[in-house]
C-alpha cells in the first residue's frame, strides 16, 4: 500500500508541487500550510513520513517547533526538512533534534524521491530491528513437504494479494503468527508494518489504549499513545488469541472494520486508517460464540478466509525436515558445532505425540544443542534426548534389544517376536498410518495389513496422517 506523506509549507505553491511530485511516484499526500493544519493532521493520522518547512510565516510554530512536537510524541516518524533561506546552521540544529534529512530549496524532483523513499526505509528497517530485539528472529517460510503444509502454501499464495481479512486456527504452537507473516509478506501490503498484538498477554484494562491508543487531554501538554490499529495503517495487524479480547472490545473493534476509522480512549477525533486485520485463535469461536464470550458479527467479519493451522501429529513426515532445520539454526544462533540426530532419536521424534507442536520442537532442538553429547560420529542419539520424549516411547529404542532367551526359541518363534516388535515401534512412530508405514517398511499394504492382524497389532487404515 501506498506511504502516507505529508507536507507542510506556508506556500501552497510549493505544497501542490511536492504533491504532485509524490503522487506521480505511487505515494498518498496530505498538505498543511500552518501549523494549526500540520497539528490537526497528525491528530487525524500519523504519517509514515513529513516533508517540512523551516520557515512557516505566519503560523504559531515554525517547522522546527513542529519537529520537537513530533519526535516527542511520534519519534518513529522520519522527518525531511526543508527551507529556501535556511543557513548550515540551521540545517544541522535540524538534524540534532531528530530531522532524517535537510533538503534546501530549489531541489530536483529526483532529490526529494530519493530522499523520502530512504526515509521510508530507514524508518521500516528501525521498526523491524526493534521488532527482532523484542520477538526474535522469526521464521521466514513454512517447513515441510507434507500435504497439510502444501495445502497451506497454497493458501496463502491465494489469499495473500486478495486484501481479505483471514481468521487463523490451530492448537497452539501450529504456526499461526507464521503464517500470518507469511500473508503479509506476500501482499501488496508488504512495504507496510506488520504489527502484533497478543489479545491473551493483555489485561482487559490495558487492551483498548494498546489497540485504540489514548488521546492526551491535558491542555498543559501531554503525551499522546498511538494504538496498534493506527501503527498498522498501510500494513498490517494480527490478532492473535483474538478469543480472548473482552466483549465490549470486541465491539469497538467491530465498528473499526466497519468504518475503517475509530476514536481514541478519551478522545473525540475520529481517526481513519487501512489496514488488513488477521486474526488467529486456539478456540472453536462457534463454541464461545453459544457461551456468549465471543460476538457472531465480529466472528464474520473476521472470518472472511479460514484458515486451518495442521498440528504436527498431522504431519509426521515434516518431522525430520524440521528438526533438522531447528537443530542447524540452534547451533548457529549459538556459535556451536552442528549436529546430526541418529534414525533412531528421528524414530523418537516422529512417534512422539508433540503437545506443543511446532513450538515445542524447536524448544527441544535447542535443548539438545546445549545439553546433549553427540557420540563419536557427531550425532546425537535418541538416548540423548529429553526424559519425556524418550519415557513416552521407549519401545522404539528398544526395537532391537530382543529378549535374554531368544537363542532358545525356534526360529519361527524368534521370527515372530521380532517382527512384532518392529512393526508395532513403526506404527507408533507413523502415528497408526498404515500407507505410510507400509512405504517406510518395503511391504504392500494389502500384505502388511495381513501381518498385522496375525501378529495383533492394531493401526488406523489412513491414507495420510
Amino acid at each position: 500500500m501506498a506511504s502516507d506523506i505529508l507536507i507542510i509549507d506556508d506556500e501552497k505553491d510549493i505544497t501542490a508541487l511536492v504533491s504532485d511530485i509524490l503522487k506521480d511516484e505511487k505515494f498518498t499526500t496530505r498538505t498543511a500550510n500552518n501549523s494549526d493544519q500540520a497539528l490537526k493532521a497528525l491528530a487525524e493520522r500519523v504519517p509514515s513520513a513529513i516533508v517540512l518547512d523551516i520557515w512557516l510565516q505566519g503560523s504559531e510554530l515554525d517547522g522546527l517547533g513542529i519537529l520537537e512536537i513530533v519526535q516527542k510524541k511520534y519519534p518513529h516518524v522520519p522527518v525531511i526538512m526543508i527551507s529556501g533561506h535556511g543557513n548550515i546552521e540551521t540545517a544541522i540544529t535540524a538534524i540534532k533534534m531528530g530531522a532524517y534529512d535537510y533538503i534546501e530549496k530549489p531541489f530536483t524532483p529526483e532529490r526529494l524521491v530519493i530522499n523520502v523513499r530512504r526515509a521510508l526505509e530507514a524508518a521500516k528497517l528501525r521498526g523491524e530491528v526493534r521488532e527482532l530485539k523484542h520477538r526474535g528472529s522469526p521464521e521466514a517460510d513454512l517447513i515441510g513437504s507434507s500435504a497439510s503444509v502444501n495445502n497451506v502454501r497454497l493458501a496463502v499464495e491465494k489469499v495473500a494479494p486478495a486484501n481479505s481479512r483471514v481468521l487463523i486456527t490451530g492448537a497452539p504452537g501450529t504456526g499461526k503468527e507464521l503464517v500470518a507473516r507469511l500473508i503479509h509478506a506476500r501482499s501488496l501490503r508488504a512495504n507496510g508494518q506488520f504489527v502484533v498484538m497478543n489479545a491473551a498477554a493483555l489485561t482487559p484494562a490495558r487492551i483498548e489504549a494498546e489497540l485504540f491508543g489514548t488521546e492526551d487531554t491535558n491542555p498543559n501538554g501531554g503525551a499522546e499513545k498511538l494504538g496498534l490499529l493506527e501503527r498498522a495503517h498501510g500494513g498490517t495487524l494480527f490478532i492473535d488469541e483474538v478469543a480472548d479480547m473482552p466483549i465490549e472490545t470486541q465491539g469497538r473493534l467491530l465498528r473499526a472494520l466497519q468504518e475503517q476509522a475509530f476514536e481514541r480512549v478519551r478522545g473525540n477525533k475520529r481517526v481513519a486508517v487501512d489496514v488488513r486485520v488477521i486474526a488467529a485463535t486456539n478456540r472453536d469461536l462457534l463454541t464461545e460464540i453459544q457461551a456468549g464470550r465471543f460476538r457472531e458479527d465480529l466472528y464474520y467479519r473476521l472470518n472472511v478466509v479460514p484458515l486451518r493451522m495442521p498440528s504436527l501429529r498431522e504431519r509426521r513426515e515434516d518431522i525430520s525436515a524440521l528438526a533438522h532445520h531447528f537443530l542447524k539454526r540452534a547451533a548457529d544462533a549459538m556459535g556451536l558445532p552442528a549436529r546430526k540426530l541418529s534414525e533412531d532419536a528421528l524414530a523418537v521424534l516422529q512417534a512422539y505425540n508433540w503437545p506443543g507442536n511446532v513450538r515445542q520442537m524447536r524448544n527441544v532442538m535447542e535443548w539438545l544443542i546445549i545439553m546433549a553429547q553427540p557420540d563419536a560420529s557427531g550425532e546425537i542419539r535418541g538416548e540423548s534426548l529429553p526424559p519425556e520424549l524418550v519415557d513416552t516411547n521407549i519401545s522404539v529404542l528398544r526395537t532391537s534389544e530382543l529378549p535374554g532367551d531368544i537363542m532358545s526359541m525356534p526360529l519361527r518363534e524368534a521370527r515372530e517376536t521380532f517382527e512384532k516388535q518392529y512393526l508395532a515401534a513403526q506404527i507408533n512412530r507413523f502415528g497408526g498410518n498404515i500407507s505410510k508405514t507400509s512405504n517406510f517398511v518395503g511391504m504392500e499394504r494389502s500384505a502388511l495389513h495381513r501381518k498385522l492382524k496375525m501378529l495383533g497389532i492394531g493401526g488406523d487404515d489412513k491414507q495420510a496422517a
